[in-house]
């Protein structure tokens, strides 16, 4: 039976949105033929074959220039490139990581996986973490800080920076969700000591999986690339760095299929990026004009923003989920992050559970004890169950934009009437 709307009408939309996925919906010819000549010189590893076309090399070289950043490495995955940055700066057991409340649970996940502990910095409007109250969870066992920005809109970075270099730990950027956002111009993953990008499904390009580490600091690239190849590091010449660590790795290395698959990914990043944020805009400025009283999910940087998701925060929970499903019947998928739960509530970290022994990184006998209480992030708790998201795909045409904006009205101007007419008893 075809749910009814919120009105109790026809929806405005009489079918589902295209998936919101970017990149993957761009696939086409290009990335076929790339990959085929990969498979027809049956050559996929990135290190040696017998007709080697160097997919991998290709894109890292494309990535430095267009980001303007020396050293880039092709990995796995971005949950690898995570690892592999963490072992870059020396990172381990006995080390805590500041890591968002708010976040997939990849990031923190990465730091357990490196043998270091994740502690917790919440989150505010806009959805990223709070850089005011990094100052809460620091003490002198902190090594690092996972900065991620969350959904295409970046973070503070000169708090953040600050923060860091008055503590002297470093800064990694996962910019997993955002490729293509900038801060005050400054491209992320370029500003903190390494980035990390994924080319997952989700993602703004994609190739399935891969990831990529960038950074302008030579050791630190021949450590993350001796991690992500079992210690080695073939490409020497390549890079014109004198040899300075002996160490064991891990298998982190991307494929020349994954390599072939986004060098053609890659060029459509500005497409992406263009008409995600034409998009977003649009629909933003339609619902202001006749809702004045929206709050939109905050930023930093507007600019900066890739416009990838339409965030509004709600007044309630009950309000944000009322929204959600009457969104969802006019057939406008919206939703909160993470069904609205923190990553730390995630019961493999909450309970601080590992495949180890021992429950091995956690069982470290830190001098000031990592506890995890479900009020520690009272602001990530409160919002992220508050703010809703509807995803903004790169392939929308103006009339499904014009949709969405139509849609959220209707739903916001009959709550807005629901509630008036429960004040009035």
């Amino acid at each position: 039976m075809e749910k009814l709307a919120i009105d109790g009408g026809k929806p405005v939309r009489s079918q589902p949105l295209p998936p919101p996925y970017r990149g993957s919906m761009l696939i086409g010819e290009e990335e076929m033929n790339s990959v085929s000549k990969i498979l027809a010189a049956q050559s996929p590893f990135r290190y040696y074959g017998p007709d080697m076309q160097y997919a991998v090399k290709a894109l890292e070289d494309m990535i430095a220039q267009d980001l303007n950043i020396p050293y880039v490495l092709g990995v796995s995955s971005c949950t690898a490139g995570l690892v592999v940055a963490m072992k870059a700066l020396g990172i381990g057991y006995g080390d805590k990581v500041i890591v968002p409340a708010n976040t997939f649970i990849a990031t923190a996940g990465a730091v357990v996986s490196s043998n270091a502990v994740p502690v917790y910095v919440d989150m505010d409007e806009t959805l990223n973490l709070d850089a005011d109250d990094l100052e809460r969870v620091y003490d002198e066992e902190v090594k690092a800080i996972i900065v991620v920005h969350i959904n295409g809109s970046p973070c503070d970075m000169d708090k953040i920076m600050a923060f860091a270099k008055k503590h002297n730990i470093y800064v990694i950027e996962d910019v997993a969700q955002s490729q293509g956002c900038t801060y005050k111009g400054r491209i992320c993953g370029t500003i903190g000591d390494i980035g990390v990008f994924s080319f997952q499904m989700n993602k703004m390009l994609t190739a399935g999986e891969g990831g990529a580490v960038i950074t302008s600091n030579p050791e630190l690239f021949e450590r993350a690339v001796r991690y992500h190849d079992q210690g080695m590091f073939r490409d020497k010449e390549r890079f014109q760095i004198e040899p300075q660590y002996i160490m064991s790795g891990q298998n982190y290395r991307m494929s020349e299929l994954t390599g072939a698959v986004m060098i053609e990914q890659w060029k459509k990043l500005d497409l992406v990026i263009g008409t995600m944020r034409r998009h977003h805009r649009k629909i933003r400025s339609t619902i202001a004009a006749q809702m004045p009283n929206v709050r939109f999910r905050a930023a930093v940087d507007d600019d900066g923003d890739t416009g990838c998701v339409l965030g509004i925060v709600h007044s309630t929970l009950e309000r944000a989920q009322e929204y959600a499903a009457a969104m969802k019947a006019e057939n406008v998928s919206t939703h909160a992050m993470y069904d609205g739960i923190p990553c730390y509530m995630i019961p493999c970290f909450f309970e601080q559970r590992t495949a180890e022994k021992d429950n091995f990184p956690y069982n470290f006998p830190f001098k000031n004890p990592v506890v995890y209480t479900k009020d520690m992030c009272p602001k990530c708790d409160d919002l992220l169950g508050r703010i809703t998201i509807t995803l903004i795909s790169p392939i929308l045409t103006e009339d499904e934009a014009d949709e969405i904006a139509t849609a959220a009205v209707k739903v916001l101007k009959a709550l807005e009437t629901k509630e008036s007419a429960k004040a009035r008893g």
